[in-house]
């Protein structure tokens, strides 16, 4: 906390052709828009750089960006699997197992939601068009603060707790998805085709994961603002 102001870090995105560390402003802008303080660190497998964060941050924020590794749930690469990042894999696992660990607050993203059912045991569909072909458009072409489809709030999860409503218009751009969900998760919302969409720790006061992109819906969607809101309060609760 600094002044009041939860600290969240977000995990990097990266542009290996440019070389390059980067940021969607939605990412931090949503954040600071709830009240918080949003810090990037650098990419890095560095473990005293990475713990140093870990004590530092009153949560964290798991990035979409390139896909998840399948050697984190202990799977060969398909020929449709696309471009993964060692580094990323190992940064964002070591930080969202320390943030488990030390319970703080944690919301994956796309990709940040994949890797919490992959690091915590479950698998994903490495190319959810050819793997699990579906009408719903999972995949859709920007603007992305529109709806691509609607997913369905299970009641007694938080996100139906937090939100009040059955079911929730939401944007989409992926191609992996959750397929067998991880023991420690309880699934919180799912697509109409039946897709994870939403995850969540019942034993931690929040570990949450959603499909979809509230960094590019947030000013559109009060509920958007709303799930970022709630990993702003839940960071402030140390």
């Amino acid at each position: 906390m600094f002044k009041g102001k939860p600290v969240i870090g977000v995990m990097p995105l990266l542009d290996e052709e440019r070389d390059s560390y980067w940021m969607l402003p939605g990412y931090m802008k949503g954040l600071e828009e709830q009240g918080a303080i949003p810090l990037m660190p650098p990419l890095t497998g560095n473990a005293d750089m990475l713990d140093y964060f870990l004590e530092s941050c009153d949560g964290f924020i798991l990035t979409g960006g390139q896909d998840v590794s399948p050697a984190l749930y202990g799977q060969e690469p398909s020929e449709r699997c696309g471009i993964v990042s060692g580094l990323r894999d190992c940064m964002d696992a070591y930080i969202l197992r320390g943030a488990v660990q030390r319970d703080k607050a944690v919301l994956g993203i796309c990709r940040g939601h994949q890797l919490m059912n992959a690091v915590f045991g479950g698998t994903l569909y490495q190319d959810l068009p050819s793997e699990a072909p579906s009408e719903v458009e999972h995949r859709m072409k920007p603007p992305y603060d529109r709806c691509a489809h609607m997913v369905k709030l299970l009641p007694g999860a938080p996100l139906h707790a937090l939100l009040g409503r059955e079911d929730l218009p939401v944007n989409s751009c992926h191609h992996q998805a959750v397929k067998e969900l991880a023991g420690p998760f309880k699934a919180m919302a799912v697509a109409t085709d039946g897709l994870i969409e939403g995850i969540y720790m019942p034993d931690r006061r929040f570990v949450w994961g959603v499909q979809w992109h509230p960094e590019f819906s947030y000013r559109s969607s009060r509920e958007n603002r709303d799930i970022l809101g709630a990993l702003v309060e839940a960071a402030k609760r140390r």
